[in-house]
């Protein structure tokens, strides 16, 4: 019984959007654009596109599970200071995006906007960073193109080792409608890989990210944040370090 509820529930669970009416105006300290990308299937994807002054390349950042384009544009601006453009979409059903979701949708629609930013920028100068949910979608996307870098910041094996975790008493295997196997993304991963996870993470097991670091092809760079959980990294003097060396 509880079973089959877990089945019906896991989108509320797995994902926790807040929607923006369409005349929403975002407001940001740096210079951005507001951009629509249309999905085959009709869907709206809407994404901010900040600007740097003078770009040494754009950032593709991939958010995590809760919030929209207003809460996520504040958090990711700041790359702008290291002179990087950085390309955020809201995933449909959050912010203003729209369309159905499903796993197959989130993969196509970070290729939607891959396409887009690859009209302005070069493969060798995109960085592809995901964060929480957005790191299986990061990884998928580094996995079919020749990026300059992936960033994975609270990253999971893939959903189905984080839900053994946390109900380890029922088939999550044949339960879940997500997989999202970074795992196996980073196998086809040519580029440098940077992993950040925190050791006290409650949301995903630290477990589950370290595990990642032995199965890709070549060195992943993996930085334990000691003390650290799910959401505040960016308050550690390790983790703005290390970035400022990838982004510098």
């Amino acid at each position: 019984m509880i079973g089959t509820a877990l089945y019906f529930i896991q989108e509320k669970m797995m994902f926790r959007p807040t929607v923006l009416e369409q005349n929403y105006q975002f407001q940001f300290n740096t210079s951005f654009e507001e951009v629509n990308l249309n999905a085959q299937d009709g869907a709206m994807i809407n994404a901010i596109h900040f600007k740097a002054k003078d770009p040494k390349g754009v950032i593709l950042y991939f958010h995590g599970n809760a919030g929209d384009l207003s809460r996520w544009g504040k958090i990711t601006e700041r790359f702008v200071d290291y002179n990087y453009d950085v390309f955020i979409m809201d995933y449909r059903t959050y912010g203003k995006s729209t369309g159905k979701l499903s796993e197959k949708a989130l993969y196509h629609d970070a290729e939607l906007c891959y396409n887009y930013i690859n009209q302005f920028y070069a493969s060798k100068d995109v960085i592809v960073y995901g964060r929480s949910l957005g790191t299986g979608i990061a990884a998928n996307i580094a996995s079919k193109h020749d990026v300059k870098q992936l960033i994975l910041e609270t990253p999971y094996y893939s959903i189905a080792d984080v839900a053994k975790h946390r109900f380890p008493i029922f088939p999550v295997k044949q339960l879940l409608k997500y997989k999202m196997p970074t795992y196996q993304f980073l196998e086809s991963v040519d580029c440098p890989i940077t992993i950040f996870h925190g050791t006290d993470d409650y949301v995903v097991p630290f477990s589950s990210g370290k595990k990642l670091k032995e199965i890709s092809k070549q060195s992943i760079n993996f930085i334990a944040i000691e003390g650290g959980n799910h959401n505040n990294l960016a308050d550690f003097k390790l983790f703005n370090s290390e970035i400022e060396k990838i982004l510098n």
